[in-house]
């Protein structure tokens, strides 16, 4: 960090910053400038106390952080994109992965439909949720555990990689052994247990951005899983809450940019939830590629009309199937190739 003094100040000011700064376990380097003095701090910020308390000293005027908070995902510990391993997948690879199914899975034959036609259409992983979390109380929850095993007869039938959502700490080792890649949604985006608990599962984790986090909150989130032992996390951004009431969320492609550049994990969009809208769903997938993304979620249901939960967002299989040849120019384009079900 470096530490700026306010303008003229006197040696015993100085020096007291300096001993403070020593006092947190940094080595203080001063420079005296013609109009600011700064003092540069030496150590890792990650062994130490913050310095940022230091502006409660009156010849503070700031404290700048040099190192980013999020040291374990950022490019400053890796020059190089990471790659996932789930299963034979390898995500992050500059292959393309689309992940595909309904927002809740119902019933065992709607499940096991929605994953034989998403595959057809060439989806490599199957998402389907099982614990749900929703706005009123009253709306369907999910069908827990056994929605969970809804979705491990999927995987036997089909061979696709099971995504769903896991909602509490206690809950982490039981969905874990069910499904190949743990999802923490935009409400648990912050959850620190989740986060701590999904990291000491070891299972891949796709992490959606918080619905009100800034990029920061996101990749900080992300720090923690692999601060907990587990790198294995895909970013996925899906929309934030904004005065907009056009789409259900509005989704931020600058963040799978800026993700793209700051972090070396892979980061897929999720323009289901992002629109809430069937008719935008395409646009947003190409916006979401042409920003860099490594792969998608998107939600299809056998019959949308009569699904449970978010029924308007979700793709019939025949538009799925539309939908990955519409996108396929575009992963070309951006140098990356549509991955194949194998």
């Amino acid at each position: 960090m470096i530490i700026v003094i306010k303008a003229n100040p006197t040696d015993a000011q100085v020096q007291e910053v300096e001993a403070a700064v020593r006092s947190f376990g940094y080595e203080p380097r001063t420079i005296r400038g013609v109009e600011r003095t700064v003092v540069a701090c030496i150590g890792d910020e990650r062994k130490h106390h913050t310095l940022e308390t230091l502006t409660i000293l009156p010849q503070v005027e700031e404290v700048i952080p040099i190192q980013k908070k999020y040291k374990l995902v950022s490019r400053e510990s890796r020059k190089g994109d990471s790659t996932i391993s789930i299963g034979n997948l390898r995500i992050g690879n500059g292959t393309f992965h689309v992940v595909a199914g309904p927002c809740s899975v119902e019933s065992l034959e709607q499940t096991i439909a929605a994953a034989k036609a998403v595959k057809r259409a060439g989806a490599t992983l199957f998402r389907g949720g099982a614990y749900k979390p929703r706005t009123s109380p009253y709306d369907f929850q999910g069908k827990g555990r056994e929605g969970l095993d809804y979705l491990k007869q999927a995987k036997a039938q089909t061979g696709l990689a099971i995504v769903t959502e896991v909602m509490a700490p206690e809950d982490v080792e039981l969905v874990a052994a069910y499904t190949d890649v743990l999802q923490i949604g935009t409400r648990n985006a912050q959850n620190t247990p989740l986060l701590t608990a999904c990291a000491e599962s070891k299972k891949p984790v796709l992490l959606k951005r918080g619905f009100a986090s800034t990029i920061q909150e996101w990749l900080l989130a992300a720090e923690y899983i692999c601060a907990g032992g587990n790198e294995q996390v895909i970013l996925c951004e899906r929309g934030i809450r904004t005065f907009e009431t056009a789409t259900r969320n509005t989704l931020d492609v600058s963040a799978i940019a800026v993700a793209k550049k700051e972090s070396h994990l892979p980061v897929f969009v999720d323009p289901s939830h992002a629109a809430g809208r069937v008719d935008m769903i395409t646009p947003l997938a190409r916006a979401g590629i042409a920003a860099g993304a490594d792969g998608m979620l998107i939600e299809v249901h056998p019959n949308p009309a009569a699904a449970w939960s978010d029924g308007a967002q979700q793709l019939k299989p025949e538009q799925f199937e539309k939908l990955m040849k519409d996108i396929e120019p575009f992963v070309n384009v951006c140098g990356k190739k549509l991955a194949a079900t194998g």
